[in-house]
């Protein structure tokens, strides 16, 4: 098979490498902890504050893979909160990390899914 001509794109049917989910728990566990640290539970500000955490991780995350980040805050007050995920993926190539942080005022879990672009 010829070689293609110079400058010319090829599709990569297969990613490099893929994100390992103990690496990207440590990467959404750090901004957690940045934008959490000293935070207290605002509702007025919750919803700017979950935009700016998902955008940090996002950021963060790079490489040949789309990502996709949840964040969930809510003010503590000894209540339960649940959450689940689905998600029809190639397991070959995509996987999802979730982190959770809380203090005395506030809990906050964040979670990115990784999927490759073919």
């Amino acid at each position: 098979m010829p070689a293609p001509p110079e400058g010319s794109r090829t599709l990569q049917l297969n990613p490099k490498g893929k994100p390992t989910t103990t690496k990207m728990k440590q990467l959404i566990g750090q901004v957690l902890q940045e934008k959490l640290d000293n935070a207290s539970y605002q509702s007025d500000r919750a919803a700017a504050l979950t935009k700016e955490i998902a955008d940090t991780v996002k950021m963060r995350l790079k490489g040949q893979f789309k990502y996709v980040v949840q964040v969930v805050i809510g003010e503590q007050r000894g209540e339960g909160v649940r959450m689940g995920c689905r998600c029809f993926w190639d397991a070959e190539t995509d996987c999802y990390a979730s982190e959770t942080f809380s203090n005395d005022s506030l809990f906050c879990v964040a979670t990115a899914y990784s999927v490759f672009l073919y």
